[in-house]
């Protein structure tokens, strides 16, 4: 039996490191298994921030709007996403413009559920208007938002021609948290 063990052993030690080698046990018996990679943990737990961002956030909307509002007891639109992140132990800067410059910034185009849109009424003003990406479904983003009229409501931008319209930018604030 020994005999027709031998060359197996020699070429996984030859090939393929003892590491590699299910001849004494299974592979994970060895520290340099290839084990889940922090990459790959980091993922899921970013997936699971991003769910929690948005679930928060829903069980907020009907809140009433009040302007420089930070709390559930009313929010203007960066204080609602001042206080989303806040509770996912995010921190972000208290008012829009200064929140345009957190996190990184992402084409419109590849954000996801937790990302911020920010928006403009003149391509060269001044933000005046921030939203947290709900889902994003192809090209489809749904948004959700604290508004002046309607407090936080949820939003598609595509079929909101005021909004659709005055989207400028956006920015990750939660990878890499």
């Amino acid at each position: 039996m020994m005999s027709r063990l031998l060359p197996f052993i020699l070429l996984c030690i030859l090939h393929l490191g003892l590491s590699s080698c299910n001849v004494f046990g299974p592979a994970s018996d060895y520290p340099t298994s290839r084990r889940a990679s922090k990459p790959h943990i980091e993922e899921n737990h970013e997936a699971l921030l991003r769910e929690e961002i948005a679930g928060l956030a829903q069980k907020h909307i009907g809140t009433k709007y009040r302007y420089a509002g930070k709390t559930p007891g009313g929010f203007d639109c960066s204080g609602f996403v001042y206080f989303v992140m806040k509770e996912n132990d995010i921190s972000l800067s208290g008012y829009s413009g200064a929140q345009e410059k957190d996190g990184r910034p992402i084409k419109v185009a590849d954000a996801r559920p937790g990302d911020l849109i920010f928006f403009r009424r003149s391509k060269g003003g001044q933000v005046f208007h921030v939203a947290i990406v709900l889902e994003k479904n192809g090209s489809d983003i749904t948004l959700i938002h604290s508004t002046s009229n309607r407090g936080v409501v949820i939003d598609d931008l595509a079929s909101s021609s005021y909004w659709n319209s005055k989207v400028m930018t956006a920015r990750d604030v939660v990878s890499g948290r």
